[in-house]
């Protein structure tokens, strides 16, 4: 029952929600423009505002969905683990060619079921790194490194090992922004020239 769990927390992750949302009200596929990611913060750079508010509720919907499926079963089986699964399909979704999110959004509703502490140290720490730095790449490795210091007041091992290995996919998820910043290509939060990205709805309606 519990590996049933984890195929239905990954299908669910796999839902490309940028994707269908950009498809469905803009006709185009998120992954080809802005930074070519199919996540919230693109969806906000790309498609606006609306977009990427439904994007980033259903988004975090989807891992909280992921992590509560074990009550929803009656199984005796750890939520967090479950709901890393939905994230591990959001990054890799069966359902967009393995093309996928950066993890960020459903990772925040997997900890608002599994542990709402974790959740709160992971993404205070989110949003104070962007704050300083403005750069969102920044606070999205800030709740990866965040968990993996977190992991170490937690008895036992296994989640220092499980988000040292978080920490490490989400290094080579943002391994764009890194070479990006690198040769500093790396836009900041606040970067003017991110509006000429935005492209208008299908039906010439006004912008998102």
């Amino acid at each position: 029952m519990t590996i049933l769990l984890f195929a239905a927390a990954y299908l669910i992750g796999s839902i490309p929600t940028a994707l269908i949302v950009g498809k469905l009200a803009f006709n185009i596929d998120i992954r080809e423009h802005g930074s070519n990611n199919p996540g919230a913060t693109n969806t906000l750079r790309v498609l606006g505002k609306k977009a990427a508010i439904i994007v980033l509720l259903i988004d975090v919907g989807k891992g909280a969905l992921a992590a509560f499926l074990p009550a929803l079963a009656g199984v005796e089986a750890d939520s967090l683990l479950i709901g890393l699964s939905a994230v591990i399909g959001h990054c890799f979704p069966i359902f967009a060619g393995f093309r996928g999110g950066k993890a960020i959004a459903t990772t925040a509703g997997v900890l608002l079921v599994a542990n709402i502490w974790m959740f709160l140290a992971a993404y205070f720490a989110f949003f104070f790194i962007i704050f300083i730095s403005k750069y969102v790449y920044y606070g999205s490795l800030a709740v990866g490194l965040t968990l993996l210091v977190y992991s170490f007041f937690i008895p036992g091992r296994e989640h220092e090992l499980i988000f040292s290995i978080f920490l490490l996919l989400l290094i080579f998820l943002h391994r764009s922004n890194i070479h990006n910043h690198y040769h500093r290509r790396e836009p900041k939060i606040n970067d003017k020239n991110l509006k000429n990205d935005r492209i208008p709805p299908k039906n010439n309606a006004n912008r998102a």
